[in-house]
């Protein structure tokens, strides 16, 4: 009897410690199994929040990489001109009436309502100036490239340009009109169809050549000028019996040759058919760069038309050609 209760005590015993062992293992592995667990949440969390990091950093550096530089950074305003279209610009062989050196050039300047407008928005940003003399069609180009800042022209607001450039302004606002010569059959012409079937032509690529002179009846448009007083001399050798062009360049020609005559169809019902962008003369800008945009509106917007006018009447004066 004693050696069946003590079997049956040893029996019990194993049976407890069994227990207690799988009761431990059990807990163990619970245990491990939660850690393991938390370390991969851990895990994926900060991988996600390395990629949002990287994400944002690659969005900032996109960013960064499409905004387009202002050209100003080094205090420096470069901008382009013909230094050939009087009375926005022209180019003379001294620095009177505040004329600035043409890079590149010894002993030539840059002067005319351009260089003035120029120079004003220079000193109202704290800017130094600098002028590149370039022929007409590389303007738009050079501006695209960053090869100068802006174009301050005399270049009209086209849509077309619109969509290769940005402009500011307007600086100036120039209707369209001819000139001619005294004495010639067009002399008295009041409208449009007085010119009907005379010889014509205006500069290159200008709105006057491109869209201007094709709403004269019947005209016979000869080859497009190269440049502004190539239009005038084509003119006053009887090459051409008019040329079509806007206000400030016909009342500088006129002050320049005594034998030319204006004819301006303003408030005719016969008179050229152009929007406002063809009659709105801009500062072309490189496409995003809001930044000098911003910066030359801020100036050219304090002024009015009368301002535009005044100033412009001041650079007819004192054109070379004029004296």
């Amino acid at each position: 009897m004693k050696k069946l209760i003590a079997i049956l005590t040893v029996t019990a015993l194993v049976l407890c410690l069994c227990a207690g062992c799988g009761s431990s293992s059990s807990t163990t592995t619970t245990t491990d199994t939660s850690s393991a667990d938390t370390a991969a949440a851990d895990t994926a969390a900060s991988a996600d929040d390395a990629a949002a990091d990287t994400s944002a950093d690659t969005a900032a550096d996109d960013a960064s990489a499409d905004a387009v530089a202002s050209g100003v950074e080094d205090g420096v305003l470069t901008i382009a001109m013909e230094c050939a279209y009087a009375p926005y610009n022209w180019t003379q062989y001294d620095d009177s009436n505040g004329a600035v050196p043409i890079s590149g050039t010894s002993g030539e300047y840059a002067n005319g309502y351009d260089v003035m407008i120029a120079k004003m928005i220079c000193e109202a940003n704290g800017w130094d100036l600098e002028v590149i003399r370039t022929d007409w069609d590389s303007l738009v180009p050079g501006v695209q490239t960053g090869i100068y800042d802006a174009v301050i022209a005399g270049q009209s607001m086209t849509e077309e340009r619109m969509e290769e450039v940005d402009f500011a302004g307007p600086y100036f606002y120039a209707s369209i009109v001819c000139v001619t010569l005294e004495g010639s059959d067009y002399a008295d012409a009041q409208g449009l169809s007085d010119l009907a079937g005379g010889t014509c032509t205006a500069q290159i690529a200008t709105i006057w050549y491109d869209s201007m002179l094709g709403q004269i009846p019947d005209a016979k448009i000869q080859t497009a000028a190269e440049t502004a007083p190539a239009m005038l001399m084509a003119l006053e050798t009887g090459a051409v019996d008019f040329v079509c062009t806007d206000m400030p360049t016909a009342l500088a020609a006129c002050a320049a040759y005594d034998d030319m005559v204006l004819l301006d169809f303003t408030g005719s019902d016969d008179n050229f058919d152009a929007d406002e962008g063809e009659i709105n003369i801009g500062v072309s800008l490189m496409k995003g760069n809001t930044v000098l945009k911003d910066a030359i509106d801020s100036v050219l917007s304090t002024m009015t038309a009368d301002d535009f006018n005044e100033l412009m009447d001041e650079a007819i004066a004192i054109q070379p050609l004029s004296e």
